[in-house]
Order: structure tokens, then C-alpha cells, then sequence
């Protein structure tokens, strides 16, 4: 157990760079006393762990320090290279593929039974999602073209980031320079991207910082608010709802029909065309809201045919 923690500290303190005793007693849960002697015997095992005195001391590792890649596990090595693997089918990024074929050459064949296949995600656009990975690694400012879930249009400039998947759609996170604030704009809706020479205008946190300082700020600016809906359907669309929108069985009727309860995202448009696409195979029951916007949508449809 011991020796397991003694691993888990050097690598925590070579990922966040310098930490204080009191930090690592309260991730490691363990008394201060502990970390010390934890410290003590990585030194002794000629681990170069640095005391640093004063108000904001604590321990770091020099940074000349690398880990033989054999102290990481067979198992723990074919989940990187996993991982690589489903990373690579995102991006043809060829830097990226020369990494998975160098790590894979050290995995040893060593194999997690799983496969990542992300290509899907690439939604298209692979030259966007280069330019925006781009721009992020060389700190530099793009202008792009877009249009928000309102329908407004404009031109932002903005400060890159992080590219993210998130809710089933790619995200740029970026520092909008008009706003003077954190923003995530949805690639889909971005065109013309140019990327400037000019450098960012500060020093931004890393991405997952800014997610969880900005985080509730993003997720109203998105108005992400979940609904629940409970729908009847015949049997041949329980499946579909499933699939599709991750719909829970709650009850099964006499007549072989199904009440299911689902979430969506009020703001979203695509869930309502997959109701739709089911026809008369299902009928939102509440809330009415949602009942009487799935009725006037078709009804609309039902305009445009009216002739035939």
C-alpha cells in the first residue's frame, strides 16, 4: 500500500509541479507526518525531491526527473495505448499517429480488450478542427463567422483555448476578446475561421480550469435546461427511444403500449425530429408544453402538404 502511494506521490508532484505538505496529506488522505516520511524515502530512493522554504514552499521534483516507461504496468500501458488509438481516429493529425506508433512499439503487445473509435467525431470538418488545435498550441487569436442557437449572426475574435466533445457536438473553449469572457462556441455553427499573428492578449488558466471557474456561467449562457418527458409509445418504438434518447421503461399497459420517461434539452432541436420521425408510434404525454410544441410542429409540416 505504501509503496503504491509513494508512486501515486511522485507522479502527482511531476504533474502539478510543486505542492505543500498540507495538500498532499489531504489528497492522500494521510496525517503530514506521513507525506514527510513519504518524502524522506523518495529521496533516499534517489528520487530528486526539492524542499522549497517559505510562505508558498512545499516540495517539486527537478525537472531533468523522467519516469523509466517500466514502471508503468502492462495493463496500465495498454490502456494509454487505448487510449491513443481512439484519440488518433479522432484527428488525422500525423504527429498524432507517429505518437501511438513510438508507444505502441513499448506496449509490448500488450492488449485491453476495447476498441475507441471516435472517426465519427470529426463531423466533416477535419481542416477546422486542425486550424483551432493550431491556433491553441501557437497561442495565437482567430475570427470566425457565427451564428448563436438564436439565429443571430456576428463575428467574434477570440483567444483559443481547448477544443472539446461535449454533448454530442465538438466545442471551441475560448476567451472572446469583445466580451472580455469565457465562452464555448459549437464548431457546426462557425464558418470562415481565420487565424491571425497576433498573440493572445494574457495569460489564460489551463481549460480545465476555466471549466469549472465558468462552468455554471457557460451552462446558462447555453441554457442547458433538462426536461422531463413522459411518453406512451407501442412496443416497435421502445427501442428506438432507447437508442436514440436513452428513454427508461417506467410501466407496461394492458394493450401492450409503454410509458418511458426521457430527459432533453429544451434549446435542442434534434430530438424533437426523432419524435417526430416516430410517427404515431408515439405520444408525448407532459408536460403539455412539451405536447403542444411537437403539435405545432407538425402541424406546420401538415401546412406544407395541405395540397396533396
Amino acid at each position: 500500500m505504501r509503496t503504491d502511494r509513494l508512486y501515486a506521490l511522485t507522479i502527482y508532484l511531476m504533474n502539478h509541479g510543486k505542492a505543500s505538505a498540507s495538500e498532499l496529506a489531504r489528497h492522500f488522505e494521510v496525517s503530514v507526518r506521513t507525506i514527510q516520511r513519504d518524502i524522506d524515502s523518495l529521496c533516499v530512493a534517489g528520487i530528486p525531491v526539492i524542499a522549497l522554504n517559505g510562505t508558498n514552499g512545499g516540495y517539486k521534483i527537478e525537472e531533468r526527473f523522467t519516469l523509466n516507461h517500466q514502471l508503468i504496468s502492462q495493463d496500465e500501458s495498454a490502456y494509454i495505448l487505448t487510449a491513443l488509438k481512439g484519440l488518433t481516429s479522432v484527428s488525422g493529425n500525423a504527429g498524432l499517429a507517429d505518437t501511438y506508433e513510438k508507444f505502441s512499439a513499448l506496449s509490448n503487445g500488450a492488449q485491453t480488450g476495447l476498441i475507441l473509435d471516435f472517426s465519427v467525431l470529426r463531423e466533416g470538418d477535419e481542416k477546422l478542427l486542425a486550424d483551432l488545435q493550431r491556433a491553441v498550441r501557437e497561442r495565437i487569436t482567430v475570427c470566425f463567422g457565427y451564428t448563436n442557437h438564436n439565429g443571430q449572426a456576428g463575428r467574434h475574435t477570440t483567444e483559443p483555448i481547448a477544443v472539446m466533445y461535449q454533448w454530442y457536438a465538438w466545442y471551441l473553449l475560448a476567451y472572446c476578446v469583445e466580451k472580455q469572457d469565457y465562452r464555448m462556441y459549437k464548431l457546426v455553427r462557425m464558418e470562415n475561421l481565420e487565424l491571425s499573428d497576433r498573440a493572445f492578449s494574457k495569460e489564460h488558466p489551463a481549460a480545465d480550469a476555466v471549466l469549472q471557474e465558468h462552468q455554471l456561467r457557460i451552462e446558462i449562457y447555453y441554457k442547458r435546461v433538462k426536461t422531463e418527458l413522459k411518453i406512451k409509445c407501442r412496443p416497435e418504438a421502445v427501442y428506438r427511444l432507447k437508442e436514440y434518447l436513452h428513454g427508461q421503461v417506467e410501466e407496461q399497459m394492458a394493450d401492450r403500449s409503454v410509458i418511458m420517461r426521457l430527459s432533453i434539452v429544451e434549446d435542442e432541436q434534434w430530438w424533437i425530429g426523432i419524435l417526430l420521425s416516430l410517427g404515431d408510434t408515439v405520444e408525448v404525454l407532459s408536460p403539455l408544453s412539451v405536447r403542444e410544441r411537437i403539435a405545432a410542429q407538425a402541424e406546420k409540416i401538415l401546412n406544407l402538404y395541405h395540397d396533396i
